[in-house]
Parts: structure tokens; C-alpha cells; sequence
């Protein structure tokens, strides 16, 4: 599939801001399934400083300091992306949830050691003993990894409430698993810090879905959203994609960003300003088939 994807951040302030610094991710990853054709940042106004690099977690990265007065800043993230469908026929095999554990705790090569890193918790993402309790009702001694992780995935899906506004990005791990409601950003790190109870190395994934009208029904433009899902490492197949807001396997309708730890090392757009006063933020996101 090939999709064109425009994602239009838009910042409306009540004060003018005389700088605006901003660290963009907004630049989709290359990977074997996923080619970026062409991708541009239209910022107005136009920066006096443009720089890119890749982060750690080689996302790549724009920065820009908009040094002309304004009381509006809009970043216009334009793509074109080709994406191969995923292949699941090997979801039955492979090894146990403990090899992977044990592999992850004591690497003897390069990817592991790599994968070892999204194995603790990170800021967004803290386990404590009932989330670890969670994960070993479906992590029993012997259960093969991957088939753990879809039904991880799935009691995730049945158990939590999609639900806007009961949640921020501030929201602890804990109170999501308390509440039982959330949004997608809510149920990745939630089945990142259950993999993680249990030793295994899970990272996030920030992207877009491919979404639906209604039947009869035309899309609206400006109508997609951002969304998050998750990736587990397993020693012979890499790293496989889950998304447990809509339990299935991510295949060619998710587009990835980026990938981090959890949703603090992969934000589209952080920024620091002069000025400013209260301020407004609109998103919209299209993704349109090509």
C-alpha cells in the first residue's frame, strides 16, 4: 500500500512568542517493511534555524528555532510512504517466554544487548506487583512467546475501556491498569510494562492507523489521529508489532514514526518558548490511500 499522510500541528498563542525552539519527530522510519518516498516539513514562520540528525534510537529528528515574532506557529508534516503487508505465518512458533528472558538477561550478541535496553522501566512506563500479576496469568512456565503476547494483547483489548478524556500523557501506568480506561497511548505503555514484569524487552511505537468511515459514509479530511502500539523483541524473528487498542497484528494500514521507550522519547513536537502566554493546540492528521 501506498499512502500520503499530512500531519498539520497548529499552535494559536495569546501573547506573541519572540522564539519558539521545537525538537520535531515527525519524519517516518525506514525499515524493510516501510520505504518513505519523499518527506517534507513546511514550518510558517519560516525558521531561522533548521538542523536534522537521528536520536538515539536513530528517529529521525528536525530542530528549529523560529526567531520572528508571532502568535502562531504551524508545522505542516507532508509524507509519502509504501508499506508492505506483515507476514504472521510464523506467530505459532518459536521459543519460550523464559529462553527470551534468559537470552535478554545474559546477551551473547549484538541484537540482544541492543533489545536488552527497553527490558526496565522507563519514565512513562513503571511496573509494580499487580501489573506483574497481570502478566503471569497469560506468561505460564513453558508458553511460547509470541502466542503469549497475542493473548496478552488480547485480554488488554476485553478488559480496558477505550475511553478519551479520563487520561493525559502524565498518566501513570498504575491508575490506567486502576481505572480500566484509556486511549491507545495508554494500552501500549500498559502491555509494555507488562512484558517488561516478566523480563522481556517491549518498545513504543508512535505512527498513524489507516482509519474507516462509516459504511455510506465519505472520509473527512483531517479525520485520522495519531496512534500507538507496541513491539516485542524474540531472538529469531526480530521485532513484532502488536497493538492492543485494536488487538490485532499492526500490518499495512499502521505507519510508524518512531520508536522509544515509551511516548517521552518519541513526542512529535517538544519545544520551548519566549513569550507566548496561554496557548491553543489543534492536530490534524490525513492518511489517505494513494
Amino acid at each position: 500500500m501506498i499512502y500520503d499522510v499530512n500531519h498539520v500541528t497548529t499552535f494559536d498563542y495569546a501573547q506573541p512568542v519572540s522564539v519558539s525552539h521545537q525538537l520535531l519527530r515527525l519524519t517516518p522510519r525506514r525499515s524493510e517493511r516501510q520505504r518513505v518516498a519523499r518527506s517534507t516539513l513546511l514550518i510558517e514562520p519560516a525558521p531561522a534555524v533548521r538542523a536534522q540528525r537521528r536520536d538515539f534510537f536513530a528517529n529521525d529528528v528536525t530542530y528549529v528555532t523560529v526567531s520572528e515574532p508571532h502568535d502562531r506557529l504551524t508545522i505542516h508534516a507532508a509524507s509519502r510512504i509504501e508499506i508492505d503487508a506483515a507476514d504472521d505465518s510464523f506467530l505459532d512458533l518459536g521459543p519460550s517466554w523464559e529462553q527470551v528472558a534468559a537470552a535478554l538477561e545474559a546477551p551473547r550478541s549484538l541484537e540482544p544487548i541492543e533489545a536488552s535496553q527497553f527490558c526496565y522501566p522507563s519514565p512513562y512506563v513503571d511496573f509494580d506487583a499487580e501489573i506483574a500479576a497481570y502478566a503471569r496469568r497469560t506468561f505460564a512456565p513453558g508458553t511460547a512467546l509470541l502466542p503469549g503476547v497475542l493473548e496478552l494483547t488480547r485480554r488488554i483489548f476485553e478488559d480496558f475501556t477505550y475511553e478519551g478524556g479520563v487520561t493525559d500523557v502524565w498518566t501513570p501506568v498504575s491508575e490506567v491498569f486502576e481505572r480500566r480506561k484509556g486511549v491507545c497511548q495508554d494500552f501500549a505503555h500498559l502491555e509494555i510494562a507488562c512484558l517488561r514484569s516478566v523480563g522481556l524487552a517491549a518498545r513504543y511505537v508512535s505512527g498513524y492507523l489507516l482509519t474507516k468511515p462509516p459504511e455510506g459514509k465519505e472520509k473527512l479530511i483531517g479525520a485520522d489521529a495519531s496512534h500507538a502500539w507496541l513491539s516485542v523483541y524474540c531472538p529469531e524473528f526480530g521485532w513484532i508489532d502488536v497493538d492492543p487498542t485494536n488487538n490485532m497484528l499492526p500490518s499495512d494500514e499502521h505507519i510508524a514514526l518512531a520508536y522509544g521507550r515509551d511516548y517521552g522519547d518519541v513526542s512529535p513536537t517538544t519545544g520551548v518558548i519566549v513569550g507566548g502566554g496561554a496557548h491553543r493546540v489543534s492536530v490534524s492528521v490525513d492518511v489517505a490511500a494513494v
